[in-house]
Parts: structure tokens; C-alpha cells; sequence
């Protein structure tokens, strides 16, 4: 009641404001004009625009004023940081509040991820607001370290910062009405809360169904003509630009100003090194802009529209009675940031924190202790081949988390493949490391473009299984000994020797260092990666994190084997020698 009544004193200018910018050019992301006027902030809110006086005044000189820009859609883990150490990374960028799924920790650690998410992302001066993991496991076909159903995550609605259920992946369950997705639809549904959807290779048909079930939202458009018929079916489409996944350039071809009230900019998965050197949202509004979209435009649905889409009723706008979260920038093409005030408050300046935020949560003993399996050995990673047979290969893609399924022959010997660095065909493997089940997936794969030597990681989407791959089985077995060592984490391995290392004890999936420290093992990773022959035209990490994931086409690898996202069911290594 206070509050209120000083905003309106402070509108009515009986009151001074708390804080008054002047000399600003302000974004109104209503009207997509340029305003002129003093700015009134009262209590983390804006009072008025206008002519106002202050307790306190800061004079942009003739800078623009943006909303502080809005993440529709991350996976904190996959910066490998804490929620707080993720803040002091991406509001220096401008972002000032996210919409996060926690569903790669909670395919670890189930509920007790969620909350440690939840717990260490209190009181940090970036919004972090959450959707529940639908799919744990993302699909029947892998190990992950926990199942949740409906009941499980019940009692997480009524958190404030809890918005609805997460990216609905697993399309199958939708579409067969299966009874355990449709409580967990119904359960979101009848609490008012939003449903994102995953749609990844779902047809026009597929849309209807998703729509037809609640579903809202889709972050898996790689191409125009996918998210053109999103929109046509009414759904919110978030254009991705990750470290993998780079969408961003060809969906911006089916934006316009008819129908871009209905997209908004996701990182969904970014590399800390990545958000450090190219950005975050604000790297998506320069390359929309760079690609020809009016900065106006670019800038709502970096801010607005995210907000609109979520409820965030008070958020995504500079107008009276919003939130103050707000950016200051020199021009509105290069989109360079030299403020950030979240809630009034200034947080960042030219590209650093005012102060640092600490984490002041820490994960329980099981969350730390998820690494569970055995001694691996050659014999583990043998690939029985058939004389003069064909090989399911799986193709990668640079810079997509979408794969090719190859039909190629492959060199063997005795009977079992033999990799080839000339052909860039090398082994791949997915061990679990959850509850010790011995499972160990093993594959092929064309296009990572190691030369000599393998590298292994904990961070596997969705399950977080140990995954590697190399042109030796002792380099294999080698790397995946160390990320166990770790307790988690990543590693690059060549003729036995640890060329650098990240330990992620976190879930296997984040470090308890400061980010800089992580950033500084992650440029020691990407120097043994050209080291062992990577060109780095790509992530080799954030590609091999992928290959794991049964729910993106076309060809994936779980610890239970070789993964045909088609027809949605395991086939062996050699062509035409189907399991069921």
C-alpha cells in the first residue's frame, strides 16, 4: 500500500522520485518510437516520463534507453555456472531476467536439482524464473539419474518465480495420449500455468497436436517455413541462437512486422565463453538487426513480447508502473551496453559488474556425488561389423544439434571397426553413470574432426551421461576416467596424456569457481581441442553434448544404443540389421 501510494505521489510529482534519468532517447517498445523525457523511478519501479526531480539524477547525455532484455528460454547448467555466477556473466550484457529450465540437473538429481536451483537463485539481482523439466528422462530409450512425474513436481507451482511446465520433448507420449504426460498437462493446465513445447522435426500435423494440447511455445525452428507454420497454428516461436544451435540467421527470413509480436530471442544452450565473447540476447538483437530487421522491432521481442508471452505483466516495456529494468546504449545499431540498472539499481557498467554476486547456496552431498560406474575396457567399446556391410554412421552437422543419418562403408579389422582419421570416422560412446547399470552405448561418427587423441564430458543432453569419442580406445577409456576423477566435468586426452580439463562436481554439469576461472579452463579445453586436431570451426563439447539427445533427428547414441529418431526406436550399428 505504501509503495503504491509513493508511486503515485511520485507520478503525480507531489514526491521526488528515488532516482531520475535525464537526457535519455527512450525505446518504447509499444509504439516503436523515440521519446524524449526525464525518466521517474520509485521503489524498482518507473513512476512517470516526463519533466521530474529526484533524491538522485543520472544524465545519459542523449543515450538510448532500452528495456532490459529478457532470455525466453536457457539451461543455466549449460554456462557451466551457478545461477550466481551466471548473473555476474549475462547482465553485464544487458539481460535482466531469464526464463530457465533446470531439466539438465533435474535428469540428474531430480527434485532436490530443481530446488537447488530454485535456492541459489534468491536474492541475486537477476530475475530467474523457471519451468518445470516435463521430460526426466527426456525418452523411455536412455538412463537418466531420476524420474519425475506429475506428483513430483506439484508442489513446485507454487513458487512465484515458477511459471509452467517446460519444453514438452517427448512427442510421442503427446500423441498417444499417454496417461503420465497427460497428468503432468493437466496438472500445468489447471494451475493457469504456461507449457513450452519442443518440436523438433515435427510436421504440420505434429503443430496441430501440440497446439491442441496446450503447448504454446517452440524453440526448435531451424528453418523459415517451420516457424512460419508455428505461427500460423498461433504459437509463440523464440528464435535460438546457442552455441550449437545457430537457427537464429535463417528464421529471421519469416519475421515481420505482422507477425513478430509472436517471436522473441532464446540462447536455450550457451557456452560461459561464448556468452563472454559474442553475448547473449543482446548478441541475437545485433545479428537481427544486422540482418535487416528495424532495431525498434529487434528490441521488442528481445524484451516485450517474452514478457507478454510469459506473464510477466511488469516486465519487457519502459512505461509507468513497469519494473525499472532498464539498458543504456550509444546507438541502436551496434546495440554496445554501458548500463544496466535492474530495479532502479545500476549492476553493470561498460561491461562489468557493480558488484560481483555470490552464491550463497551450496548443493547437497548427492548432488555432488553423481558419478557411479565401473572400470570401462576395450572390450567395452568393441563394434562388431559384418563382412562387406554397410555402417549407420551418424553425420554431424557443424553448428546444429541435428545430425545425418550416413549409410557408408567403414574400415574393420577381425571383424570389428577400426577408426579412421582420413575418413573422419571415429568411435563414439554414451556410458551411463547414474546408477551403475554397466550400460555402455557405442557408435560411429563422421565430422568431429579429432586427428589424435579423444575428449569425454558429463554435460550429455538429457541424461548427462558420460559421452566420448576419439581415434583410440585408451584415449576413450582414458578421458572417461578422468571426468570420473572429477566427479564430473570435461576432459581431452592424447596417447594417455590429460592435455586440459574442466571438473564440473556440480551434477557433473557446474563448477563451484567464479566464472572467470571457468572461462579460463574452458580457452585451455578449446587449446588442447586444435591440439588434438580440432578446426574448431565449431564446439566440438557442445556437439558432442548433443549427440546423445533421442529427441533431435536424425541419428543420436544413449547408453542403451544406437537411437533413429524417425522411426523412434534403437537399430544396430550395421545397416539393416534392426533391433525392435
Amino acid at each position: 500500500m505504501e509503495q503504491l501510494k509513493k508511486r503515485i505521489d511520485v507520478a503525480a510529482k507531489r514526491t521526488p522520485a528515488d532516482l531520475v534519468i535525464k537526457n535519455g532517447k527512450i525505446v518504447n517498445v509499444f509504439t516503436h518510437e523515440i521519446l524524449e523525457g526525464d525518466l521517474a523511478i520509485a521503489d524498482g519501479y518507473f513512476a512517470g516520463i516526463g519533466r521530474y526531480e529526484g533524491y538522485e539524477t543520472i544524465d545519459v547525455l542523449g543515450k538510448y534507453i532500452a528495456p532490459g532484455l529478457i532470455d525466453g528460454h536457457v539451461h543455466i547448467e549449460s554456462a557451466m555456472v551457478t545461477p550466481a555466477e551466471f548473473a555476474n556473466v549475462v547482465l553485464p550484457k544487458g539481460v535482466t531476467s531469464v526464463i530457465a529450465d533446470p531439466h539438465e540437473i533435474a535428469n540428474v538429481s531430480g527434485a532436490l536439482g530443481i530446488e537447488y536451483m530454485i535456492k541459489s537463485s534468491e536474492g541475486i539481482p537477476l530475475d530467474v524464473f523457471f519451468m518445470l523439466p516435463s521430460c526426466v528422462p527426456a525418452t523411455p530409450f536412455e538412463n537418466a539419474g531420476a524420474v519425475l512425474n506429475y506428483e513430483q513436481l506439484e508442489s513446485f507451482y507454487a513458487h512465484p518465480r515458477v511459471l509452467g511446465l517446460g519444453e514438452v520433448m517427448d512427442y510421442p507420449a503427446v500423441f498417444h495420449n499417454e496417461e503420465k504426460m497427460l497428468n503432468k498437462l493437466v496438472s500445468a493446465s489447471l494451475k493457469g500455468k504456461r507449457i513450452d513445447g519442443h518440436a523438433a522435426g515435427i510436421d504440420s500435423d505434429g503443430i496441430n497436436i501440440y497446439m491442441a494440447a496446450g503447448i504454446r511455445t517452440d524453440h526448435e525452428c531451424v528453418t523459415s517455413e517451420e516457424a512460419l507454420d508455428r505461427l500460423r497454428k498461433g504459437m509463440y516461436v523464440m528464435l535460438r541462437e546457442g552455441s550449437a544451435a545457430r537457427d537464429l540467421t535463417a528464421l529471421l527470413k519469416a519475421v515481420n512486422e505482422k507477425n513478430a509480436r509472436r517471436c522473441m530471442f532464446v540462447t536455450d544452450d550457451k557456452h560461459l565463453d561464448d556468452i563472454i565473447s559474442e553475448g547473449s540476447i543482446d548478441h541475437n538483437v545485433r545479428v537481427a538487426i544486422r540482418e535487416g530487421l528495424d532495431p525498434l522491432l529487434a528490441i521488442q521481442m528481445a524484451t516485450l513480447n517474452a514478457a507478454e508471452c510469459f506473464g510477466l505483466k511488469h516486465k519487457g516495456a519502459i512505461a509507468p508502473g513497469y519494473e525499472a529494468d532498464f539498458i543504456i546504449i550509444d546507438d541502436l545499431k551496434n546495440i554496445q551496453i554501458d548500463l544496466v540498472f535492474k530495479s532502479g539499481k545500476l549492476v553493470a557498467k561498460n561491461g562489468e559488474m557493480a558488484t560481483r554476486t555470490k552464491s550463497t547456496t551450496s548443493p547437497s552431498p548427492s548432488i555432488i556425488d553423481s558419478m557411479r560406474l565401473n572400470l570401462i575396457t576395450r572390450e567395452h567399446l568393441q563394434i562388431k561389423l559384418y563382412d562387406d556391410s554397410l555402417a549407420n554412421i551418424i553425420g554431424i552437422i557443424p553448428n546444429s544439434i541435428v545430425t545425418k543419418h550416413l549409410i557408408e562403408k567403414v574400415d574393420f579389422m577381425n571383424g570389428f571397426f577400426q577408426s579412421s582419421t582420413e575418413k573422419d570416422f571415429l568411435k563414439l560412446a554414451v556410458i551411463e553413470r547414474h546408477k551403475n547399470t554397466g550400460n555402455i552405448g557405442v557408435g560411429i561418427i563422421n565430422g568431429l574432426g579429432i586427428k589424435n587423441g579423444a575428449i569425454a564430458s558429463t554435460v550429455a543432453h538429457d541424461s548427462h551421461n558420460v559421452v566420448a569419442a576419439g581415434t583410440t580406445d585408451d584415449d576413450i577409456i582414458k578421458a572417461v576416467t578422468v571426468t570420473a576423477q572429477m566427479n564430473g566435468g570435461l576432459a581431452v586426452v592424447q596417447n594417455g596424456k590429460i592435455l586440459a580439463s574442466l571438473p564440473l562436481p556440480i551434477a557433473g554439469l557446474m563448477s563451484d569457481k567464479q566464472s572467470s576461472i571457468v572461462n579460463e579452463r574452458l580457452m585451455e579445453l578449446n587449446k588442447a581441442l586444435r591440439k588434438i586436431g580440432c578446426t574448431m570451426e565449431f564446439n566440438p563439447f557442445l556437439t558432442l553434448s548433443f549427440l546423445a539427445l533421442p529427441v533431435i533427428p536424425e541419428l543420436k547414441l544413449t547408453d542403451i544404443g544406437l537411437f533413429d529418431v524417425k522411426t523412434f526406436k534403437h537399430i544396430d550399428v550395421n545397416y539393416k540389421q534392426e533391433i525392435f
